[in-house]
């Protein structure tokens, strides 16, 4: 009797470890599938944030914009380097007496200058000015005439405290 409960216990122990293993390999490989199946997901999703990251990085710019470069050839109006002509004409009004499109007073001995410039697209310009102490950005609505020259009207201005 003795004998046969150990041969049943073996038996049922041998079956447990058989039924254990075959159980959790299939649940590893079961993670496994899932794991990949997730990598893959992440990978799309890393792709598509990148593009719209970069389209987003692009979208506010002059360079590659379709819509405005029509806009200049409907005028007749050379727009190569014109967002390097637009900064040129912007830092040269820049002077001892500060920049004439910043409107606020300096405290100081110093004044307003434009420091740095990002056109938008065909019609509008965003500029960083400071004093050295004091901050703040411009929307310049500017203006190319056929000749290349470049007009500039202050929109809206703003000056960190």
């Amino acid at each position: 009797m003795r004998r046969n409960i150990f041969l049943y216990l073996f038996l049922f122990a041998a079956l447990w470890i058989v039924f254990q293993y075959t159980n959790s390999t299939k649940i590893y490989e079961n993670q496994e599938k899932q794991i990949a199946h997730l990598e893959e997901k992440l990978q799309k999703a890393d792709s598509i944030s990148q593009n719209v990251e970069g389209q987003s990085e692009r979208y506010f710019k002059l360079v590659d914009n379709d819509n405005a470069y029509s806009y200049f050839e409907n005028f007749d109006i050379d727009y190569t380097d014109l967002d390097k002509r637009i900064e040129s004409a912007l830092i040269s009004q820049n002077g001892t007496s500060g920049n004439p499109l910043v409107a606020y007073e300096s405290s100081g001995d110093s004044v307003f200058q434009i420091n740095k410039i990002e056109v938008l697209n065909h019609k509008w310009v965003i500029a960083d000015f400071s004093d050295g102490k004091r901050w703040g950005e411009l929307i310049l609505l500017y203006d190319v005439s056929k000749d290349g020259s470049v007009s500039f009207e202050t929109l809206q201005s703003v000056l960190y405290p």
